[in-house]
């Protein structure tokens, strides 16, 4: 089984990358962009903002589609993520939904942080990984 999904890729005026915390499967208690699952007949690019919303407290604008990644379902299956750059638009920033904490971090952040899988390759190969 495919279950669509969408992620948002989120930079400060710093040049540091916005992510959650996760506190559900997949890839609990590790940090991640914010992002989930699309609702029904929901397109990837709405699924992203709506997410970032829930998950951040920030409203944001998708620039673009940065790339899409296929990752395990706890469920069986798989997720097909498709991530998007993103441009804050309004909000203040505060964990919400499944996100236990969230923060804008640099590069250098990154290699001490529990990483989502794949996530500091994919970015890395997008031309994304922050400053």
């Amino acid at each position: 089984m495919t279950i669509p999904a969408a992620g948002g890729i989120i930079f400060d005026d710093d040049g540091r990358l916005l992510l959650i915390l996760r506190t559900t499967p997949p890839s609990a208690l590790t940090w991640s962009v914010p992002g989930g699952k699309c609702e029904s007949g929901e397109s990837t690019a709405a699924a992203c903002v709506r997410e970032v919303a829930e998950e951040t407290g920030l409203a944001v604008e998708v620039q673009r589609l940065a790339g899409r990644v296929v990752r395990a379902a706890p469920q069986g299956g798989v997720y097909v993520i498709d991530d998007f750059v993103c441009r804050v638009v309004s909000g203040e920033l505060a964990a919400g939904d499944d996100a236990g904490d969230a923060g804008w971090f640099s590069r250098a952040d990154l290699t001490r942080l529990s990483l989502a899988e794949g996530l500091f390759d994919a970015l890395r190969e997008w031309g994304l990984l922050p400053q």
